[in-house]
């Protein structure tokens, strides 16, 4: 596996999180939560996912190629779902999203 790529999935994967949860709690606080349900979930879901898969990641499991595989799933999900909200907070989450889909589908490769 190379080191300077897989040093770029996790710090991805770790800014992805962020991303991820800061759009979940604006969402959350914002004034139309029925419209954010899927934005919300997905959030959860992909920030979830990120986590195991950098922490996997950390520890040189033999399953990183399977959970970046599923996390670039995850992260195409939630940047289709937030690229489509005109928020700057789901803005900058489908754009870490992309970011740590491309990544994880390099390592996965």
């Amino acid at each position: 596996m190379n080191d300077q790529l897989l040093r770029e999935c996790i710090e991805a994967c770790l800014a992805c999180v962020t991303a991820c949860e800061e759009c979940a709690s604006a969402c959350l606080s914002g004034p139309d939560i029925d419209m954010m349900r899927g934005c919300i979930r997905l959030d959860r879901d992909c920030a979830d996912v990120c986590d195991v898969t950098a922490r996997l990641l950390m520890r040189g499991s033999d399953l990183h190629a399977q959970a970046c595989a599923l996390c670039a799933g995850a992260c195409a999900a939630c940047a289709a779902e937030c690229g489509g909200h005109s928020h700057d907070h789901c803005q900058r989450c489908a754009e870490a999203c992309r970011r740590c889909e491309e990544a994880c589908r390099k390592l996965a490769a």
